[in-house]
């Protein structure tokens, strides 16, 4: 393992946050001088970021805990455009009004985890936007344009690949790379920025814009990138069986978030203390030495720490004391995730196959028809036998609710409105 002289490099190396770096040394040496400037841009395809976006702003949080200045870059530009990175097709074109409501939802989250100001090391949360749209098209291609080869462009994963696979790839997708590298310019002129951060896809990109850089007289810039994050398994992070695990409470309420991390495979523990936590690494290395049941602590544990992180202590306590209630009482607790249902349609009845696709714990009828042959699905903790079982008010709990459960941990209330 490299020593560094920085806090900033020794923080995401021994919490398994670094996969590439592009000359460590000089990128070392800005750090521990606490002289570090750094970016990761956020694209503006969703309301909300997922979790999947927490590896990258964790590396702004430590950036920032140690000393330097982050910026979270909001894509309101180049989501116009939609990075063609690891996707199989174009991106769908969204509307400035979608891109807008999308970027006003991201900003949410970043509050919780950065501080903003004028200060020194204070985040600041700029929009390429700004800039993007008001490029000449010309003008682009002359001061811009003239310093990107097409043979390398061609050569880029991002493009290599759907050629591979005779997959189309339009010529707005093929200039991403392009916006993106002259992001990292404007930065540098702007806040002095010497280092974009992103995932491993995107280490081709962030060379783009070192290269461009170099070309336009910036100092030297430096590239670090993160490892893609998967379970154990081999599953994407940030994804289930229930779709996105999303950051904005509106979209993923802080229990379903705490029960996301408290149902991590075992083997995943440590390494998501590590990456999704601040608790000290002696004490990561405690719960990571527990072992058959008592595993379980080290899981609630990380459940907690993830969840005060994102939607502070109160949330986390009261997430995890509604886990507590549902799964050793039995008990049907008040926070919950509800559904509200018009009280006239519980009146004139519900398939129990729709209650379920209605409350999100399954996609589809036929879904919920597996699942009642599997003993999967459960009302008020009694297991459905019948798919052409109906939902009528007399299965409402003295709560006034219909506790709805699919396997022995995902459940949701049904209320009447």
């Amino acid at each position: 393992m490299t020593a560094f002289k920085s806090d900033f490099l020794n923080v995401l190396q021994s919490r398994g946050f670094i996969h590439q770096i592009s000359d460590p040394d000089s990128l070392d040496g800005l750090a521990a001088r606490g002289e570090l400037v750094a970016y990761i841009g956020f694209d503006c395809t969703a309301p909300s970021l997922h979790v999947g976006s927490m590896v990258q702003i964790m590396c702004l949080y430590w950036l920032q805990q140690t000393g330097n200045k982050p910026i979270a870059l909001m894509g309101g530009g180049t989501t116009r455009v939609g990075d063609p990175s690891g996707k199989d097709e174009t991106r769908k074109i969204l509307s400035i009004e979608d891109i807008e409501r999308n970027k006003d939802g991201i900003k949410q989250v970043f509050s919780r985890f950065l501080k903003f100001g004028d200060g020194k090391d204070d985040a600041v949360m700029p929009d390429n936007a700004e800039w993007l749209t008001k490029l000449n098209w010309i003008e682009m291609l002359r001061d811009i344009g003239r310093h990107f080869s097409v043979n390398r462009m061609l050569a880029m994963d991002s493009v290599k690949l759907r050629l591979e696979r005779d997959q189309e790839m339009s010529f707005i997708e093929f200039n991403y790379m392009i916006l993106q590298a002259y992001d990292f310019a404007v930065l540098n002129q702007r806040y002095d920025c010497r280092l974009q951060m992103g995932g491993s896809d995107q280490w081709g990109n962030i060379v783009n814009g070192i290269d461009l850089g170099r070309r336009m007289g910036t100092p030297q810039l430096h590239a670090l990138t993160t490892p893609l994050i998967t379970t154990s398994s081999g599953e994407k992070m940030g994804k289930t069986a229930s779709g996105a695990v999303w950051l904005n409470a509106d979209m993923k309420s802080p229990y379903e978030y705490w029960q996301f991390w408290r149902n991590t495979e075992d083997a995943d523990v440590a390494r998501f203390l590590k990456l999704f936590t601040t608790l000290p690494l002696a004490e990561i290395e405690k719960l990571a030495a527990l072992k058959g049941a008592e595993i379980n602590e080290a899981k609630k544990a990380l459940a907690d720490a993830a969840t005060m992180l994102l939607h502070g202590a109160d949330a986390a306590r009261t997430a995890a004391e509604t886990a507590r209630q549902t799964f050793e009482e039995g008990a049907i607790a008040e926070n919950l995730p509800t559904v509200e249902i018009p009280r006239a349609e519980l009146e004139a009845g519900i398939g129990v196959l729709a209650s379920f696709v209605k409350a999100g714990l399954v996609a589809s009828n036929g879904e919920a028809r597996r699942q009642i042959k599997g003993g999967g699905l459960r009302v008020n903790d009694a297991a459905v036998a019948d798919e052409k079982m109906v939902l009528k008010p007399s299965d409402l709990t003295p709560e006034g609710v219909i506790k709805l459960s699919m396997g022995k941990k995902r459940h949701i209330l049904l209320k009447p409105a």
